[in-house]
């Protein structure tokens, strides 16, 4: 059977629909289109497919639990008892990424993708303990994974996700949050790395930012009593907070508990007045003060909440007036059974019913003490609940700020990995195979900077003049070190740009940097080349040819013309030995010029890098910045200098 979310069914419906197909059918599945996801209990389930793609760890989490509770059932005359429950997911990696996020979220130490790779590795392997993950393996057999899988295949997503998006996602950043309570040196550092998304206002980022927005050590924002108490006053004041006591109070004393009225009916009445005498001048004196600063979604909640507060009250006043009235019932009872005149019956009768008014005059009086606290908690939960998503909502925007500006940097690793990359590069060691001067130009910080960004480090704070501590860690190490590993195989695959099945180069991940690094597009090259031949027909099947590129980026261009060389006919003639021809071509016909270090080495280790088994030393490529000489009008004169 199907029960559809967009089928507007009320969920007791559903639930009912579906324990009746459980009692007529021997098996059922059941197709659930958003119902019965959180807070359903249906014990004969004993299984879950995730057909959805849910990503909330959470919804997730109470989807999978819908299958795990205990289970005796009758079949063929014999009682079973349920042993396990599975959940099915046709998308591991989504699993294993949620599954990880779930086993660390749940403590405070590991949530947020705070702690180490082997704090993190124990709460996966504690939480394996309970709900084991079954995988299949090379044989075709389903094993039980261990922790370091489970943490693998999300790993492993996330450094291709970086790769793919040219290292300029928020994968590689973590405790972002520090920021907020950073030395003002910290927020110059990161300001001055161009943001990628150029934000559409400038967002001020200060030292007292955190104090702003009321965030506690961790950078979570924390709302104080004494600032959601003056808030709640200012909001709701004389009108809430003394008028609507007294109107639902009088409003109360007209729905008197008594026993000829149904005790639902009585509970029920009670709680409508309660929401409309209450809840709802609340919600629209909040609605009207706050606007579209509350969200519906909070609305919702809010309400939910404020009415199930309500309903407990009503609950446990009503709940006592029953048991007082039963009590006396039975008392009652018991008298007249040894009541030996009328008289006397009547009198019993009499007390009894003073007894049980004065019961329901106590539990209205209950009902009316709770008013005033009620009306005056419920105001700040809303000023409260709608001041920290205001608070969080402006956080995050800076967060993003920051994040764009950190993406500026983030930008500019690849073109490092291009020039100084090897395999022994981590976050660790990324300052130290650099030259500063170059950081800095390509960066626009220090390479000193950049490692208290890293690593945190002492400062004395300009205001109090006393020595603080920067925590740093604004970087994900693993999330760093397993990208930058990804793109060093991927630039090791792409390498030979001789071979044609090669749809794509390196350079394709690498994005536009804030200097001259912007990379012409291969098809580009291509064309140009293309152009050039056409131009000079057969130029390529000519050993005493030369070509040059003058101001190099990539080596894109050079790389092309030596395709063309090393693969012409003529060329194979003249040198049919693979190593020969490639050494004249380098040693012979064609030059370059790069006007900077790093773009000298990018360009290099590109054009020279095609094959691990070929080294090239003789060749004609030169660190020259040559359009100072073109405008000068001394170029000519200057090659000559060069090449000799």
């Amino acid at each position: 059977m199907t029960v559809n979310k967009r089928n507007p069914v009320e969920k007791d419906q559903c639930y009912d629909r579906v324990k009746q197909a459980i009692k007529e059918n021997e098996y059922t599945i059941t197709l659930s289109v958003g119902q019965l996801t959180t807070g359903v209990t249906i014990p004969e389930w004993t299984a879950v497919l995730m057909l959805s793609s849910i990503r909330s760890p959470a919804l997730y989490m109470q989807a999978a639990f819908r299958a795990q509770n205990p289970c005796t059932f009758y079949r063929k005359s014999q009682y079973f008892r349920k042993e396990n429950a599975y959940v099915f997911d046709f998308d591991p990696a989504r699993t294993l990424t949620i599954y990880e996020q779930f086993a660390n979220d749940l403590i405070s130490e590991t949530s947020d993708g705070r702690g180490d790779i082997d704090t993190r590795k124990e709460n996966i392997r504690t939480l394996l303990n309970f709900f084991p993950v079954l995988g299949e393996d090379e044989t075709g057999e389903m094993v039980e994974l261990q922790a370091e899988t489970v943490l693998s295949i999300p790993r492993k997503i996330r450094c291709q996700e970086v790769v793919r998006r040219g290292f300029m996602s928020d994968f590689l950043f973590q405790n972002v949050a520090n920021v907020f309570h950073a030395p003002q040196a910290v927020l110059d550092i990161i300001t001055q790395f161009t943001p990628v998304a150029e934000p559409k206002a400038k967002v001020e980022i200060t030292p007292q930012t955190a104090e702003d927005l009321s965030l506690d050590e961790n950078g979570e924002v924390n709302m104080g009593n004494d600032i959601v108490i003056g808030k709640a006053q200012e909001l709701f004041g004389e009108k809430i907070y003394e008028q609507v006591p007294d109107m639902l109070q009088d409003a109360i004393v007209q729905v008197q508990p008594d026993e000829e009225t149904d005790a639902d009916k009585q509970i029920q009445t009670l709680k409508e007045l309660f929401h409309v005498q209450a809840v709802t001048p609340l919600m629209e004196t909040a609605q009207q003060q706050y606007g579209k600063d509350m969200r519906p979604s909070d609305r919702k909640r809010l309400e939910r909440r404020i009415e199930a507060d309500s309903d407990r009250i009503i609950n446990k006043a009503h709940g006592e007036f029953s048991i007082q009235t039963k009590k006396l019932e039975q008392e009652r009872t018991e008298m007249l059974s040894m009541a030996e005149t009328e008289e006397d019956k009547r009198y019993i009768e009499q007390e009894i019913e003073a007894q049980k008014k004065a019961a329901a005059d106590k539990s209205i009086e209950t009902i009316k003490q709770a008013v005033p606290d009620f009306v005056e908690h419920a105001g700040q939960e809303i000023v409260r609940t709608v001041e920290t998503a205001k608070k969080e909502a402006e956080k995050k925007t800076i967060e993003d700020r920051v994040k764009d500006h950190l993406r500026g940097f983030s930008r500019t690793i690849l073109s490092f990995l291009m020039a100084y990359g090897n395999d022994s590069v981590t976050l660790a060691t990324f300052d130290q195979i650099i030259p500063d001067k170059v950081f800095l130009e390509v960066t626009s910080i220090t390479l000193a900077q950049f490692v208290f960004l890293r690593d945190g480090g002492d400062y004395t704070d300009e205001a109090t003049g006393k020595v603080k501590h920067f925590d740093g860690h604004l970087f994900d190490p693993v999330v760093f070190d397993d990208s930058v590993k990804e793109f060093l195989r991927l630039r090791v695959k792409l390498a030979d740009y001789f071979e044609e099945s090669n749809t794509e180069d390196i350079f394709d991940y690498i994005p536009p940097q804030k200097t001259n690094q912007i990379f012409t597009p291969k098809w580009v090259v291509k064309k140009m080349v293309d152009m050039l031949e056409e131009e000079n027909p057969g130029c390529f099947n000519l050993p005493d040819k030369t070509f040059a590129d003058l101001y190099m980026k990539s080596g894109l261009y050079i790389a092309e013309i030596v395709t063309r060389l090393y693969q012409s006919e003529g060329m194979k003639k003249a040198f049919p030995d693979r190593e020969a021809r490639l050494r004249h071509i380098f040693a012979k016909q064609v030059y370059g010029l790069a006007p900077t270090e790093i773009i000298y080495k990018i360009a290099t280790n590109f054009i020279l890098g095609f094959d691990q088994d070929v080294t090239i030393t003789d060749h004609n490529f030169r660190l020259l910045d040559a359009l100072e000489y073109a405008k000068e009008g001394t170029l000519a004169q200057k090659l000559d200098e060069v090449y000799k």
